[in-house]
């Protein structure tokens, strides 16, 4: 059954896309390319140390144009993505929020515009690069744990920067029995097999505590000063942004500038996969703006997102069914879902609103990160008003039994 679903799922877009064992991260991502993109992976390796000599634009401006024709497989492809757009975010950035670059030089932007348009995804850092592509096994033989785990590509922020994709990566990965789970339900529901739709449920919750328990890793591998202060800039985006009111203009792209969001936990397929399989329904500003973010998911897992919006609604069918404990296993997933949008929502104010305030405070904000991006997420939200929204959202979906308990 789920391998006939994933096969459904992925129709021809290439399987490596969606794994049984990892979710929707990319198994066993490259770390090299061919020799003739040397440069490009060469700026990759060194970029904090770049960034921070502020030597990167001046690289960068000497590249030559390469082209993408030597990619032919599709984690070349998204290797090359993640180079490109790490070197993109550093180049914009490199001088702090107070001196974007303008424009992207198109030794970066044509290639960089390029390749995406063959994977799908926008010419921009997204969750799927820094966290479902950036990763590897520092004992390939090891398991993965944080202690065995490294980024491919890095940016300021020194460990933070490690530790803040590599947690979320691991939140990731406790979301991939959860994705088949919701897949099981899907699939169970097509032959009214409630026993089935159950224990896919389960299967789901159980998968949306170890997320949360996973989550509370961040505080241990990330400290707010750096996330806020210096990590936080890298992956902004030019959509929404007072520094880059316009966007960025792509030379030999367009010759005018595109406004694009930056990396975002809101562009988590898995975490919408569980939304689309619950009828969580975000209405208003929150739905347009979630439905929007999964512009920035690889195809694939946007068409799984997709089917799982346009099946049977569960939470009718559950209504329409007298099975009690059926309800009480959709009850507890939606609660899992609603505890694991509270603890987010608190960390976000621990690493973005506390830090904020702490480094007007002391009148030292870092990387010249000031307050105008404290309302504002990296993917150009007013962000607290967006996870307190979702969060609500996924209150409601609750169904309640029998008379109200007063």
């Amino acid at each position: 059954m789920e391998t006939n679903s994933r096969e459904t799922m992925q129709a021809d877009f290439d399987a490596c896309d969606i794994s049984e064992k990892l979710g929707f991260l990319l198994e066993e991502p490259l770390t090299d390319l061919p020799d003739y993109y040397r440069e490009w992976l060469d700026l990759a390796n060194n970029l904090t140390h770049l960034i921070e000599a502020r030597k990167l634009r001046d690289l960068v401006h000497k590249m030559p144009v390469l082209s993408p024709h030597l990619l032919s497989d599709h984690r070349e492809l998204r290797l090359a993505h993640l180079a490109l757009g790490f070197i993109s975010m550093g180049y914009v950035w490199q001088e702090g929020q107070h001196a974007p670059a303008q424009i992207l030089p198109k030794a970066l932007a044509l290639p960089y515009w390029l390749v995406s348009c063959r994977l799908g995804l926008p010419p921009i850092v997204t969750y799927a690069d820094s966290v479902l592509t950036n990763w590897k096994l520092r004992d390939p033989t090891g398991n993965m744990e944080i202690g065995n785990m490294d980024v491919i590509f890095s940016l300021p922020g020194g460990e933070s920067c490690r530790g803040f994709f590599m947690v979320s990566l691991l939140v990731e990965l406790d979301a991939s029995s959860g994705v088949m789970g919701a897949l099981e339900v899907m699939h169970a529901m097509k032959i009214s097999d409630l026993i089935a739709i159950q224990k896919g449920l389960v299967k789901v919750t159980q998968s949306l505590k170890k997320m949360k328990e996973t989550f509370k890793l961040m505080h241990n591998h990330v400290d707010s000063t750096a996330f806020h202060g210096t990590l936080r800039i890298f992956i902004s985006g030019w959509r929404n942004n007072p520094k880059l009111p316009r966007g960025l203009l792509y030379e030999g792209v367009s010759n005018e500038p595109i406004s694009l969001s930056g990396a975002s936990a809101a562009q988590s397929s898995a975490i919408q996969c569980f939304d689309a399989l619950l009828c969580i329904q975000h209405e208003d500003e929150a739905g347009a703006f979630l439905t929007s973010m999964r512009d920035y998911m690889p195809p694939a897992h946007r068409q799984q997102i997709e089917a799982l919006s346009v099946c049977p609604s569960l939470r009718e069918f559950i209504l329409s069914n007298s099975s009690s404990d059926l309800c009480q296993a959709y009850n507890s997933c939606v609660s899992a879902l609603v505890d694991l949008r509270n603890y987010h929502l608190n960390t976000v104010t621990k690493y973005i609103i506390v830090a904020g305030n702490r480094a007007r405070a002391t009148g030292c904000p870092l990387r010249g990160v000031g307050t105008e991006l404290n309302a504002t997420g990296t993917s150009g939200s007013n962000f607290m008003v967006f996870l307190k929204s979702v969060r609500n959202a996924t209150q409601k979906a609750l169904i309640f039994e029998g008379p109200a308990v007063i």
